[in-house]
């Protein structure tokens, strides 16, 4: 029964019938309370996005992966304190965090969010030793600034792991052989024997339960998938309340148990124990596995089959399965009685042929093709040209092969040897090489480098969604919004519904004025998925863009409530609250998205934004500073750094940024802009006319350079001079506010700006 309704759960799962999966698990605890059952159940709810059932599961429990689940359900509630207990126990401090490197992804995480650095660049960097294609920790490290170089993360010590992770050792294969030669003699000794012993039967398969049930494995991977598995508890606002976010499709690291009845007599590994992944990472992605029962009601070869599956196991080579099957064949010819001489049908030769795998017992499901087989009809079954080329080849001739090839392995249905696994790992790594290198230069914001990076890109591989997304960003944060408009662009025709960068997506259209393109798009990712925060960021900037600032931040309120650990959807609730001059709100929502990340540049330039507008002039040049010191490319956060140094009057300073600013971009206006007033307050009125006359070729229709040429040519006496540039200004049409500025200044023409002032 145990055994039904677990193969009944774990079907529930892969299916994603998560209802189903609940009922029959409380029906398995009920029935049998182990805590192996409750961690089934606990990942049963975390799959169907019900954290708060799992944390209330396994509050208590001892086990490491019972330990681990528990972590993922209060990282989900936003429990850190908690989380971070259950993974490394302060009464033990030298305690292993359990599930390797998925344990310890997780537990850099809390770190983070719990404004720990040190700890969490340690941790991340503990779980890419262990596991080197545990990209997302690398991202991590990116984003916190402290990422090696990819060449030295993805280098020599990463493919000799991955070799170690998938490749047997010899010595491993030699101990492997002498238990091997041991079985084969035991099963020819029990195949050969009328009546099996049933006390000896009930032995096997209490090994068998007590062997498979150590291999129970947590199911979700740490830190979920996107931003859906980052999210906290609601926040505080009720706007546009919708259901809760779905679960986010988790992928299950096994496939399907195997049948409760096998009646193939060979020995072959549990395709499904594992999953594709038999390494020692598939404790990142791990799932639950059944305990197996062996059923002999019927006959003599379901109970000498029976004996012949082991669940789990290491690998053989081939010799050893050839002799095995030799033995098999010579021993079945000998049994009769209860159908068991049917066997010889099946195990006629050295070889066993796809078709006869299909047939053999009636077996109902997947093909026996699809799966994976440790013994001689290992390579048959994984290549059928192989099968036909050496069916009448001898058993010392394929042992010669195979020890050329070197040991093997099975992934995913394809038999691998040695040297493919170790080319396909250099080719794996030299392609994460890019890639991370890429994504390592944009987080330093060397964006020019990380385009030249990932033009280093395979075709196929430049031209998938997450890549062209990245180039998207970098051609953002380099200012050039046409060009990051054509790789997004790009982005959403490779992946129509994905929605890797829209939230910045939605900004470039808003920096570009494409009101009907961003409210195209706004809709597109709203039915996509009205649960995700990059939806509703682009929501709130088109109603930004129409100037509807309370109802775009409404929309960036629910981003926030989506997810709360949503940098850039604080920042943008703080940009509107600006818009709106609730600057006291407006730096609440800078300091939030600065403590979920405090690299975040976007809320240290919006916080500096708004003590220079209150003249808190020390303040704002000490965030824009910060926001310097993360991305010290930026033109406009020199520009506004020298701004608010040419404030507290050190001229010297803010014209030495504002030069950094102008040979950093020379297409932005706003640093020659910024020198040109900093020239004027020096006196240095004919280098400031010369500026400001190369601004005009920039920048040909903007009234405010117009009417900065007339006050210098007012100071200088040239009044003829300035009340045409006063004139052109007027006549570019610029705000209320500009106009009654510049009209005031025509009516004060001839009266020195000494005494102007105090009129």
């Amino acid at each position: 029964m145990e055994a039904i309704l677990t193969d009944c759960v774990q079907n529930s799962l892969r299916h994603f019938m998560y209802r189903n999966a609940i009922f029959m698990c409380e029906r398995l605890c009920a029935e049998f309370p182990t805590e192996i059952n409750l961690q089934l159940l606990a990942v049963c709810y975390l799959q169907s996005n019900q954290a708060y059932s799992a944390y209330h599961i396994l509050k208590g429990q001892s086990m490491a992966q019972s330990r681990y689940l528990f972590a993922q359900s209060c990282f989900k509630m936003d429990l850190l304190s908690e989380a971070e207990n259950a993974l490394s126990p302060p009464n033990e401090p030298t305690a292993e965090v359990p599930n390797g490197a998925a344990g310890h992804y997780l537990l850099g995480l809390i770190y983070r969010y719990t404004d720990r650095r040190k700890c969490a660049i340690q941790h991340f960097t503990q779980a890419l030793s262990l596991d080197p294609l545990l990209w997302a920790a690398y991202e991590e490290l990116c984003i916190l600034g402290a990422a090696e170089e990819a060449t030295k993360v993805f280098g020599d010590a990463a493919s000799v792991c991955i070799k170690k992770q998938h490749v047997p050792h010899e010595s491993a294969l030699k101990s492997l052989q002498s238990s091997s030669e041991n079985h084969c003699v035991n099963v020819s000794k029990n195949f050969g024997s009328e009546d099996a012993s049933p006390r000896h039967g009930k032995l096997m398969h209490s090994n068998t339960q007590r062997d498979t049930s150590a291999n129970y494995h947590g199911l979700p991977q740490a830190g979920g998938t996107g931003s859906q598995a980052l999210n906290g508890g609601p926040n505080s606002a009720s706007f546009y309340n919708t259901p809760s976010p779905m679960a986010t499709t988790t992928q299950l690291s096994g496939v399907a148990p195997p049948p409760l009845c096998r009646n193939l007599p060979i020995n072959g590994p549990n395709h499904y124990a594992f999953g594709a992944d038999s390494s020692p990472r598939s404790t990142l992605n791990t799932t639950l596995q059944a305990p197996r029962r062996k059923f002999v009601d019927e006959g003599k070869l379901r109970k000498v089959s029976g004996r012949l599956f082991t669940d789990s196991g290491p690998r053989r080579s081939t010799r050893l399965a050839s002799e095995a099957m030799a033995n098999l064949n010579s021993s079945a010819s000998t049994v009769s009685g209860n159908g068991t001489n049917n066997a010889s049908k099946y195990l006629a030769g050295s070889k066993l042929s796809t078709g006869s795998l299909r047939t053999a017992g009636g077996r109902k499901g997947p093909s026996w093709a699809n799966e994976n087989f440790d013994e001689g009809t290992k390579h048959d079954v994984c290549d059928d040209s192989r099968n036909n080329s050496t069916a009448s080849s001898s058993p010392s001739s394929e042992s010669r092969s195979s020890e050329q090839e070197g040991p093997t392995m099975s992934a995913g249905g394809v038999c691998l040897s040695a040297s493919k696994i170790s080319g396909g790992a250099l080719e794996l790594l030299s392609l994460l090489r890019i890639l991370g290198e890429g994504y390592r230069l944009f987080c330093v914001y060397r964006c020019q480098d990380a385009l030249d990076m990932y033009l280093k890109l395979p075709q196929k591989q430049y031209n998938t969604g997450w890549v062209l997304s990245q180039v998207g960003k970098a051609y953002f944060e380099m200012v050039d919004y046409v060009e990051a408009d054509r790789a997004f662009s790009l982005a959403r025709l490779a992946s129509p519904h994905s929605l890797e960068g829209m939230d910045i997506y939605s900004t470039v259209l808003y920096h570009l004025k494409e009101d009907m393109k961003l409210s195209y798009l706004a809709q597109e990712l709203i039915s996509t998925d009205r649960l995700a925060p990059q939806s509703w960021c682009a929501l709130g900037n088109c109603y930004s863009l129409q100037k509807d600032h309370e109802i775009a931040l409404k929309n960036f309120q629910r981003a926030v409530q989506l997810d709360s650990r949503f940098a850039y959807a604080h920042t943008l609730c703080g940009h509107e609250y600006v818009a709106l001059e609730d600057f006291e709100n407006g730096i609440r929502s800078y300091q939030r998205a600065l403590h979920v990340d405090s690299r975040h540049y976007n809320a240290w330039y919006g916080l500096g934004m708004v003590y220079l507008r209150q003249e808190k002039f020390e303040f704002s040049e000490h965030h824009f500073r910060m926001a310097f010191e993360i991305n010290p490319r930026s033109s406009v956060i020199m520009s506004y750094l020298g701004t608010a140094l040419h404030a507290l009057k050190r001229n010297k300073e803010a014209l030495e940024i504002m030069e950094k600013a102008i040979k950093a971009d020379t297409k932005n206006p706003l640093p020659l802009y910024q020198k040109a007033n900093i020239l004027i307050s020096m006196e240095k009125l004919e280098e400031a006319l010369e500026v400001l006359e190369v601004l005009k070729e920039y920048v040909p229709r903007e009234s405010s350079v117009y009417a900065l040429m007339g006050r210098i040519y007012k100071r200088r006496q040239m009044y003829d001079k300035a009340m045409l540039h006063f004139g052109l200004a007027l006549d570019m049409k610029p705000s209320a506010t500009d106009v009654a500025t510049i009209k005031a200044a025509i009516e004060k023409l001839r009266v020195p700006d000494e005494l102007a002032d105090d009129l």
